[in-house]
């Protein structure tokens, strides 16, 4: 059995120490391929998630800009974002989205930063990875409007009407550790309903560990916990969501595409 991490952020420094330990518990567990997520803290440093993936074969990674960075992009960004997204690692764009939770940068900064990246990862020909926090009407307007390729709603906490919303849309949708909250019924139904063919399963670390891990830190080897309780939502086997969420995986991110040339990892200036 083999389970693939459709997002992680191993770059976190709750990972600094102990790194190597983490990635041989994952495998150990069955996780034998992590998207690590390269927003980090935002511009202008922007590969970590590329170094990462170059040091590790388990792993491959996104470039973008968080909604929670969007007022730090500048021109250049958007240059070196696609510069580096041309990367052979990089099998995704994100995360990106809306955040009208924190509003850690303006709201019309978001919706336009976000705009522009739908560009970017179009002009990749890469599927989108999103972040949606009490933004869902505003993000569905833009993606309508600015966007018409695959992707993943990332740690999917929605209802089963939204869930059908991106659906329709032609979004894969990923649940975490959330899915095995008491309260989280919601999430559930909405993992009951999804197509074999649009599931994914992700672990969101260091955050939102599932229980019985909850409030302590989250890394890809507990995401076997959210998978048991996937197929008990799904009234199937943990061996069948492990074989469709990494056959979905491996048929949304590791296809053929044809972005600009890569030319090296960029230093951060």
């Amino acid at each position: 059995m083999t389970l693939t991490d459709s997002h992680c952020h191993l770059d976190h420094e709750k990972f600094a120490t102990d790194l190597d330990g983490v990635l041989k518990r994952a495998s150990d567990t069955g996780v034998t391929r992590i998207l690590s997520i390269g927003t980090g803290d935002g511009p202008p440093h922007l590969d970590c998630a590329i170094l990462l993936a170059e040091r590790y074969p388990q792993v491959v990674a996104t470039v973008g800009v968080h909604p929670h960075e969007a007022a730090k992009v500048t021109p250049e960004t958007y240059t070196e974002l696609r510069r580096l997204g041309a990367h052979p690692k990089v099998v995704a764009y994100g995360e990106i989205g809306l955040d009208y939770h924190y509003d850690f940068s303006p709201r019309d900064v978001q919706r336009a930063v976000f705009i522009e990246q739908l560009k970017l990862a179009r002009d990749l020909a890469l599927p989108i990875t999103l972040h949606i926090r009490e933004a869902w009407d505003d993000t569905i307007a833009i993606l309508k409007d600015h966007w018409s390729g695959q992707g993943i709603v990332h740690c999917f906490t929605g209802d089963a009407t939204q869930a059908q919303q991106a659906l329709d849309m032609g979004f894969h949708l990923a649940f975490g550790g959330v899915i095995t909250f008491k309260t989280a019924e919601n999430v559930r139904e909405a993992a009951a309903m999804t197509p074999d063919d649009r599931i994914l399963i992700e672990t969101d670390a260091p955050y939102l560990a599932p229980i019985p891990y909850r409030g302590k830190r989250n890394e890809p080897s507990l995401m076997i916990e959210t998978a048991k309780k996937l197929a008990e939502v799904r009234r199937t086997t943990l061996e069948r969501i492990a074989e469709l969420t990494t056959a979905n995986f491996q048929q949304l991110c590791a296809g053929p595409r044809n972005p600009t040339r890569y030319t090296g990892v960029s230093d951060g200036n």
